[in-house]
């Protein structure tokens, strides 16, 4: 075995040499050689000559490097690299980290900036509690296109515009990036679209009407959808291309969106029995208007775009083979090159550009026509345009990334004239444009400009010009442009029973607009057919939600005979102060209320203010999502009479739900058992006993005064169990040694469970003139107070688990800390049959239960799914990514790993660009083949019901002499995921084990494995989810004493200090 830390020759520090076997407070060399990068507390100022500085930054650099544009910029590193470049992007970490900053605001402007209205604050929620099925339930919901448009909307124009986190320095939300990853995820888990619950079955006639849609594009799409979740069953789309999906498909670029994500689109449509056939065209020579209602078709939706590109007469006979082309005839031969599965072609080459490409027109598909220019050949792309940089009609988003991949931009230009040279275009001749006094442009021939050019790109927009395309539409009326009259308040024609949306239809000019003209057009399509069935319909919409099987699973549990509709309710705290408040819950979802506490007049309270304070346990966060609240709140200040009396209402109004009363009184037989009979005979389901509350109360002989011991719990209920006949719990104070000796003190006064736990008593925190918050009064007092929240999850956790092992099938009604599907599933394996919650609600609103139910009914469903075992509840397994994309493996060219900064990163750019040349067919590489979404995943089991997690962990759970010392691990880091920030090393270094090197060049750092103890710091601290993975050891831990045990050694406790045999050895 090598040498270990103490147990070596050193250098002291005063420069002697120690010996070995001497002093042991030192480090041995190799560890202060691996040392030399630990951060040091400096004693003098830095001062590094700034020519130095100038050098070495290089190295390190991860943005550009300013001083490499003044180069030479002729090669293309972009040629055939179609891989995505969004800088929206997220991995699972960045989308946890993202979504956490949303304020979930109220009223949220994001939503009201969004054309289908989605409900962005609902579904970023839900990504934060790791509920990514009930995030993209959300977005399906009102985007049937949620994926494509979570990936190319514009969202700085839309949704992101209107965020109120821009108002602060960190900036709004990255909504796209986050719709991106949460429809993603459930991409990934491959279930099927079915139809809502309310569906009609069997099916009245009017949902057998045929329908037809005309163009498979994003409209009709999302109309078809829609129609589809309705009820409706022959829903008909005709595409004239072999390729579905419209312009999304064919224009734009694979590395923005490519074709498995409108792939997964259509075939959650196709879910619903949507049909599609495609080489059917809106023709005088196919399909028409007129024909189609003679076939029978109850309605028609012309989704068909503007298919035709705009062009200018100096461009009028120039083909592809003088260097010519348009938008609509480049873009789709790049995207049928490049996107897999879009059509039947298995060889289709990109168009071959070379030297230098201009490309005309400054919207978003200018741009894309620039940046695919590059990927198809171009040395050079300028994006020339008649007007200045502040009118470009781009996203920002957009017109940054054709800047940051090189391409110039030339603006105030006005194209006038072709120069042909040897039959090919060579240049174009501009006139300068300026803006006059009244705003108009104006060309000025007395300012001309020549560029020479090898290609040319026109991207001026497009129309509708067939004119056996036109009168396929008769008997529409048609606008003076030439394309239908529409109602763009209901997508109406002016025939019956003719609808129309998309570009064509002359408001959309997004992809997420078009989703909405067609979403806009399902209803009127409905309210149409059913006004011919004589059924009325309201004008406003009413339009069904995405549903999947997921939605369908049984989430009720049964607790002492009482059946919760679903195991969350409101805990005795600020969420349930009133009746009205709990009203409300119910309406939005809630299971079961617990009643805020209430006592006797006698023992009437009044509050004190401020009360409800902040935690700080999670750093100086500000705003929503706070890891803890600490509260001086004594019980409700209304009267048990109100109480009764809303507890009979509220189970008047609400038969199904659950209501708990909550009751308080001080160590005294009358009052208990007075309360007792007035909540029982007030229609109350169950009875809680607040025996916990851990301020104010305790000193009038309440709350805990009673909880803390033993035998005045037994007492109490006892007293309780001689009035009561309902079930009835005793709340535990967590303010105690052993709480499982308060638990069953409980059960032996006759309890049916316990609800554990109430808050921790604590202190939050004090200010630099040493006063608490809360400070009530002109004295700025305070008192220990409660703490809630995640905080104290750990803890409850505890709590409820100890209690469960102690008291097997004993119920237990969890809080403390429950935020999340995710950890009321751990409260469940741990024991608890129900999660009351408060703090998670003060953090948002009682619209949270909605994101707890869905999450928890994925949770239970995806375990019973066949192909996930791997995955970790809704979270598959960590890809390996960096800043959100698959990350570029050169170990196998090189047989190397580069780090991503400096001239590695340059490295392994031209690496990768000559890998990315040799490709000679981009649709049959590994990389590219189309991901099939169906058939589904399949059902192993039935869904597990609540009752049957219940305490599944509890075996895992145990005393420290059940571990076994002998299975060991250690920490393997993935080079190529990693960050370089050197995390790992430092705490290794400082708290650890200096097990850990620190490459100086490359900052990579690499385990030793024989020092390593398998501790699990680094893994910890590790910025990056799964870069540090750990792996079992090979060979036994051997523990480095630092001085050697003597030969006489005797264990004290043999069976824990001994190992077992292993491999017929007995190792010490």
């Amino acid at each position: 075995m090598p040498p270990v830390p103490n147990e070596t020759s050193n250098l002291l520090a005063g420069g002697g040499t120690r010996q070995s076997g001497g002093l042991v407070s030192f480090e041995p060399q190799d560890i202060e050689n691996l040392l030399s990068l630990n951060p040091k507390i400096k004693p003098y100022a830095n001062a590094v000559p700034s020519a130095v500085t100038k050098k070495v930054k290089k190295h390190w650099k991860r943005n550009e490097d300013k001083s490499e544009n003044l180069k030479c910029n002729t090669c293309s590193p972009l040629y055939n690299n179609f891989d995505d470049i969004k800088h929206t992007t997220l991995s699972e970490r960045g989308a946890l980290r993202e979504a956490a900053r949303c304020l979930k605001c109220a009223d949220a402007p994001c939503q009201k900036s969004c054309p289908t209205q989605l409900d962005v604050k609902s579904f970023i929620g839900s990504i934060a509690t790791k509920n990514y099925y009930g995030a993209a339930k959300a977005i399906l919901s009102d985007n049937p296109l949620g994926l494509t448009c979570g990936m190319v909307c514009p969202t700085s124009d839309l949704c992101v515009g209107g965020c109120n986190l821009a108002a602060t320095e960190e900036g709004a939300i990255n909504i796209g990036g986050l719709q991106h990853f949460a429809v993603d995820m459930f991409k990934q888990m491959k279930i099927s679209q079915v139809l809502p619950p309310d569906v009609p079955n069997p099916l009245p006639e009017a949902f057998k009407s045929k329908i037809a849609l005309l163009g498979c594009g994003p409209a009709s799409i999302s109309a078809a959808t829609f129609l589809g979740r309705l009820g409706y069953a022959d829903i008909t789309i005709y595409e004239k291309a072999d390729y579905l999906g419209g312009l999304n498909t064919s224009e734009l670029p694979a590395y923005r969106l490519p074709y498995d994500v409108i792939n997964f689109e259509l075939d959650l449509m196709k879910d619903l029995g949507v049909k599609i056939e495609t080489g059917r065209a809106l023709s005088t020579e196919d399909l028409t208007v007129e024909k189609l209602q003679k076939d029978g078709f109850a309605t028609v939706f012309i989704g068909i775009g503007n298919p035709e590109a705009k062009t200018i007469p100096m461009f009028n006979g120039l083909t592809e083979e003088q260097g010519y082309f348009t938008s609509k005839s480049f873009l789709p031969q790049v995207a049928r090159a490049s996107k897999p599965g879009m059509c039947a072609c298995k060889t289709q080459k990109l168009p071959e550009l070379f030297g230098t490409v201009i490309v005309l027109g400054a919207g978003d598909t200018a741009f894309d026509c620039a940046t695919s220019a590059l990927r198809c050949g171009a040395k050079r792309v300028f994006v020339v345009f008649r007007k200045g940089f502040i009118n470009i009609r781009a996203v920002p988003e957009e017109a940054e990334l054709a800047k940051q991949e090189k391409c110039e931009f030339v603006p105030f230009l006005s194209p006038q004239e072709v120069v042909m040279k040897h039959g090919r275009i060579a240049a174009l001749k501009f006139f300068r444009t300026e803006q006059d006094d009244e705003g108009r442009w104006i060309e000025d021939a007395e300012q001309p400009t020549k560029l020479k050019c090898d290609f040319v790109i026109s991207a001026f927009g497009s129309g509708l010009y067939d004119a056996k395309v036109k009168n396929a539409m008769a008997p529409l009326k048609m606008t003076r442009w030439g394309t239908p009259e529409v109602d763009v308040t209901t997508m109406e024609t002016s025939e019956p029973g003719v609808f129309c949306g998309g570009d064509l239809a002359g408001v959309a000019e997004t992809a997420v607009e078009a989703v909405n003209d067609g979403k806009i057009a399902a209803w009127s399509i409905h309210r149409y057919i059913q006004k011919k069935f004589n059924v009325t319909v309201p004008s406003t919409p009413q339009l069904p939600k995405f549903y999947t099987d997921i939605d369908n699973v049984d989430i009720s549990v049964d607790v002492c005979g009482i059946k919760f509709p679903n195991p969350y309710g409101l805990a005795s705290a600020p969420p349930a102060t009133t009746c009205g408040m709990i009203r409300r819950a119910f309406e939005a979802g809630w299971g079961f209320a617990v009643t805020k506490t209430f006592g006797l007049d006698k023992d009437i309270v009044t509050n004190v203010a401020p009360r409800i304070v902040r935690g700080t346990t999670s750093g100086h966060i500000y705003g929503p999502g706070q890891g803890a609240f600490l509260n001086i709140e004594l019980i409700s200040e209304k009267t048990a009479a109100y109480w009764c009396q809303g507890v009979t209402e509220l189970k008047t109004d609400f038969p199904s739900h659950v209501v708990i009363a909550s009751v308080m009184a001080s160590y005294c037989k009358e009052d208990w058992q007075e309360l007792v009979i007035m909540a029982q005979d007030a229609g109350s389901d169950g009875i809680e006993l607040n025996l916990s509350c851990p301020h104010g109360m305790g000193e009038r002989g309440m709350g805990l005064a009673c909880g803390q011991d033993p035998d005045m719990v037994r007492n109490i209920c006892t007293w309780v169990r001689e009035v009561c006949t309902i079930p009835f719990f005793a709340k535990m104070t967590p303010n105690v040694t052993n709480i499982v000796s308060i638990a069953k003190a409980a059960k032996e006064g006759g309890a049916d469970g316990v609800t554990a736990i109430n808050t921790v008593s604590g202190l939050m925190g004090l200010n630099m003139k040493g006063v608490a918050w809360p400070a009530v009064g002109k004295e700025k007092k305070t008192t220990y107070g409660g703490v809630s929240g995640n905080a104290v999850k750990p803890m409850a956790l505890k709590a409820v688990s100890a209690i469960a092992k102690a008291l097997p099938g004993f119920p237990i009604l969890a809080t403390g800390g429950i935020d999340s599907a995710d950890v009321t599933m751990q409260f469940l394996l741990a024991g608890a049959s129900t999660m009351q919650v408060s703090s998670a609600i003060q953090n948002q609103d009682f619209t949270v239960i909605e994101d707890y139910i869905t999450g928890l009914k994925a949770l239970l469903y995806l375990s019973s799914i066949e192909g996930l075992e791997d995955w970790d509840g809704q979270s598959p397994p960590t890809a390996r990514t960096q800043k959100g994309k698959p990350v570029v493996s050169v170990q196998n060219i090189i047989g190397k790993n580069l780090p991503n900064f400096g001239p590695y990163a340059k490295e392994k750019a031209t690496v990768v660009a000559e890998e990315k040349k040799k490709m000679q067919n981009l649709l049959e590489t590994e990389e590219s083949s189309l991901e099939q979404n169906r058939p589904a995943n399949k059902l192993k089991s039935l869904p597990p019901k609540v009752a049957e997690v219940i305490g599944k962990a509890l075996d895992k759970i145990g005393t420290y002499s059940d571990l076994d010392n002998r299975e060991h691990v250690v920490a393997l880091i993935d080079p190529e995921m990693c960050i370089n920030c050197g995390k790992c090393y430092m705490t290794c270094n400082d708290t650890g084990y200096q097990a850990i090197e620190f490459d100086p060049e490359t900052h990579l750092p690499r385990v030793k494995n024989d020092s390593c103890t398998g501790c699990t710091l680094c893994y910890s601290v590790c910025p990056i989810i799964e870069c540090i993975q750990m792996v079992p050891r090979s060979g036994l831990y051997e523990p480095k004493r630092g001085v050697a045990l003597s030969s006489d050694w005797q264990p004290r406790l043999p069976d824990m200090q001994l190992r077992k045999k292993m491999d017929n050895a007995v190792v010490q």
